[in-house]
This record gives C-alpha cells, sequence and structure tokens, in this order.
C-alpha cells in the first residue's frame, strides 16, 4: 500500500512539472522568453549641459518605454567624453560634430564612428558694446572663437555680413591672416570658445557657439545666425558617437530614433530657437 502511494505521488508531482513547463512557468525556454521581453537594459551616454543632455533628458520616458534606462553622464569639456568612450566607462556620447570627431580620431588614433546625425549648432554673432549690425564703425572688436573648426564659420559669418573679405582660397581652414580686405578695420579678438560669450561687454560684437550662448543664457540676444542651408550646416552636424561594433546595438538604434523624432524635433524648435537646428 505505501509504494502504491508513493507511485501516485510522484506521477502526480511529474504531471504537475509538465503543466507548469508548458505554460512557461518553468524550464530554460520560459525564462529566457521572460528576460528579452521584461528586462530593463542600461545604456549609458556622456554628453554636454545644455544642449545635449537636455535632449538627452527628453527623450528618457521614450527609451525607457522600450525597457531601456538611460544613464546621462554630463561633461563640461571636449576631451574626456571621447576618453571615455574609447574606454568603455561610456555606451555612446553625444556632444560633438562631425567635423571634430574626425579630427579627433586622426589626432588620436582612434575610430569611433557616427551613429547618427541629429542637430546643427550655428554660429550667432551677439552685441557688445555695439548693439545693431547696421552701425558699422571704424576700429570694432569682435571675439571670436580660436579653434580651427570654428574660427573659419565665423569669420564667414562676419563675411556675409560685409564686415570683411576673405581670401577665397582659405575656405574652411580661414585665420584673421587670411583677410584680404577690411574696410573698417576691424580688430578680430581671438579666444577659446567656451571664453567668448564671457567678453560680450568688452568688445563690440561676438561670435558664440550655439552651445556656449546657451549656457550662458544669451541666446535671446542674438543678432543673427549662420545660415541653416550654408555649407557649415552640411559639414558641422552634432552627432550620436560610437564605437564601430556598436552601431547595430538596439539601444543605440533606439537613441538614434528617438532623437530624430518628430516629438524631438518639436522639443528643439520651442526650446532652442534658431540656436539648434534640426538636421534630419
Amino acid at each position: 500500500m505505501k509504494k502504491t502511494k508513493t507511485l501516485a505521488a510522484l506521477l502526480l508531482a511529474l504531471a504537475l512539472t509538465l503543466s507548469l513547463t508548458a505554460c512557461g512557468g518553468g524550464g530554460e525556454e520560459g525564462t529566457q522568453e521572460e528576460g528579452t521581453s521584461g528586462e530593463t537594459q542600461t545604456l549609458v551616454v556622456g554628453a554636454t549641459p545644455s544642449p545635449h543632455a537636455e535632449m538627452l533628458e527628453f527623450v528618457k520616458p521614450m527609451l525607457a518605454e522600450q525597457g531601456i534606462e538611460l544613464e546621462i553622464m554630463e561633461f563640461t569639456d571636449y576631451v574626456l567624453p571621447n576618453t571615455a568612450l574609447t574606454s568603455g566607462d561610456l555606451d555612446a556620447n553625444f556632444f560633438q560634430h562631425q567635423e571634430y570627431l574626425d579630427n579627433y580620431n586622426e589626432n588620436n588614433g582612434t575610430e569611433l564612428v557616427s551613429a547618427g546625425k541629429i542637430h546643427f549648432e550655428p554660429l550667432g554673432i551677439y552685441p557688445g558694446k555695439t548693439t545693431s549690425l547696421d552701425d558699422k564703425k571704424e576700429g570694432m572688436q569682435i571675439a571670436v572663437p580660436n579653434d580651427v573648426t570654428n574660427e573659419a564659420r565665423a569669420l564667414q559669418l562676419l563675411e556675409s555680413l560685409g564686415f570683411l573679405t576673405l581670401d577665397p582660397d582659405a575656405g574652411m581652414e580661414a585665420t584673421p591672416n587670411d583677410i584680404v580686405d577690411n574696410p573698417y578695420n576691424v580688430s578680430i579678438v581671438e579666444m577659446d570658445a567656451a571664453a567668448v560669450a564671457r567678453v560680450i561687454g568688452d568688445v563690440d560684437f561676438a561670435v558664440v557657439n550655439g552651445n556656449f550662448a546657451l549656457d550662458a543664457g544669451i541666446i535671446d540676444t542674438v543678432l543673427t545666425t549662420e545660415d541653416a542651408q550654408s555649407d557649415a550646416a552640411q559639414r558641422y552636424p552634432n552627432v550620436v558617437a560610437v564605437m564601430p561594433e556598436d552601431l547595430e546595438d538596439a539601444r543605440i538604434q533606439a537613441l538614434v530614433e528617438a532623437l530624430t523624432s518628430e516629438d524631438m524635433r518639436g522639443f528643439i524648435e520651442e526650446s532652442y530657437g534658431v540656436v539648434v537646428i534640426p538636421v534630419f
């Protein structure tokens, strides 16, 4: 009698086990399927504060709906985000334009790539001692960023406004040495891009990068910017940078999709006006 009861109990336990497995409540296949659909994945992205980190904050809920937890690491310089990406501390970064990325790779022997073009930050000219672009006068001082990728853009903007004329052969490597006509005897004040906005009160005008204008809270005073259809707009889109092997990572693709959504377009246009322009 005891053997019969024991056998019946074993058969009942086996039946329950098979039933649970068939319903996905046990076994490797059921567990793996649940992990794929319900497990949260982390995506760590480095960014400078404005507008990049703000834009990433905006897409956080979009990614969360897809099971991706976005962690944003803020940087205040243009070197560490690429160093952190190369070392594996970041999955991606979002702070630089394509030309800067190319120069970084060339100078550091790295192979970081763009996963997607997001926006263009046109240089803008801001009033200092002089408040109108029509008030051109002898001996004006105009502050510009001194790095290769931005100084030429600043000088070309000033040329388009009639302040000076550049040697046409200088192109995107123009410096003040390439000024061939200076009818107002303009003095070009060169300095680090991050510092230009801080000296506005000491010069007649200042040509400021969009992100630094945002940080300085002066975007409402911009007099004009580079044209959205300019050569600079095509050459200097801000990109999401990743390691080559991560281009097909589903988390990266979801991030780029969110950053190029119509919701993001609306956020950019409402938040930043003419100093940040979507390129998607």
